[in-house]
Formats: structure tokens, C-alpha cells, sequence
């Protein structure tokens, strides 16, 4: 069943307030292996111009993921999450984000399309300060894979089965 087209240029409301911290950078830097002494010492993000510790450029996919669930969890978008592969993802940032930052993140259905009985659907997820300082925009493109004959669909998208959030 195709994506429902009516929710192109839908936004969604904004998330939480997420507050940026230190550990949280670190934690992220390790992950990723990405030990830049910015993201991991107040003293040499200064030295750099920073008020502290900066994230890592695909830091914001933390704070943006929560609103991208919303939109894929909506059952009237249609949706088969065990369809699903993730096909492209970029971040275009206005300033780095930095630790003690309140963000908040909107999203908005760019677009859907459908490609050899594929949907693709394109998120836009603004990043912004409580105070309304844009940060950071990401973009995630889904690709909704085409039913072959014979499939069956397994699985939803539900908190249950969502690996790897936290």
C-alpha cells in the first residue's frame, strides 16, 4: 500500500526539550571514535572559540530521532516499518551544538515518493535552541521497500522493537 501523499509538508510539534551535556557528548564521541579533543575537554573547545565542549557533527541524529518516530509511527501515513531501510541521512548545521544547549526538533514530511514500487519518504528535522537559535537541520530518507509476491510482513515499529534507542 503506497504512503499517503497528504502528509507531504506536514510538521509535527516539537519534541522535548533536550538538554546537551558533556557526558552525554562524550559518551556519543566514544561511541562513534571520533575523540576530537573538542567534544571531550572544556579547555580545548575555548581554545577554539567555544563556550565549552562541542558535540560531534551527527550528534543531533539523538535529539532528531525521537521526532522521526513520530512521524513513522503514525499509522495513517502507512507505513510497513519491517519494510524498511534507511537510504541516505545528512545534517547541515548553522553552528556546532555545545554543551548546556536546551534543543528542540520539528519535523516536516519533505516528500514521498514511490520509485519501482518503492516509497521513499524524506524527513526534515529542524534543530533549534528553546530560545529559537537555529542549530542544526537534518535530513533521513526512508526507503519502503516494494512487496514481493509470497512476503509476508513481520514486526512494527513499535518502542518494543526499536534496537538501540535510548
Amino acid at each position: 500500500m503506497p504512503l499517503d501523499q497528504s502528509f507531504v509538508g506536514r510538521t509535527y510539534p516539537p519534541t522535548e526539550t533536550y538538554e546537551v551535556a558533556r557526558v552525554k557528548i562524550r559518551e556519543f564521541a566514544e561511541a562513534v571514535g571520533d575523540l576530537h579533543p573538542a567534544y571531550l575537554d572544556p579547555e580545548a573547545a575555548k581554545a577554539l572559540g567555544h563556550p565549552d565542549v562541542i558535540a560531534p557533527p551527527t550528534f543531533s541524529i539523538v535529539i532528531s530521532m525521537p521526532a522521526v518516530n513520530r512521524v513513522v509511527d503514525d499509522p495513517a501515513l502507512g507505513l510497513d516499518w519491517s519494510r524498511v531501510v534507511h537510504g541516505d541521512q545528512s545534517f547541515s548545521h548553522t553552528r556546532p551544538m555545545r554543551a548546556g544547549d536546551h534543543i528542540q526538533c520539528s519535523v516536516r514530511v519533505e516528500s514521498i515518493r514511490s520509485m519501482a514500487g518503492n516509497d521513499m519518504i524524506t524527513l526534515a528535522c529542524e534543530l533549534s535552541t528553546v530560545e529559537g537559535e537555529p542549530v542544526c537541520t537534518s535530513r533521513a530518507m526512508l526507503v519502503a521497500r516494494a512487496e514481493k509476491a509470497g512476503d509476508v510482513a513481520v514486526g512494527s515499529h513499535s518502542a518494543d522493537n526499536r534496537a538501540g534507542e535510548s
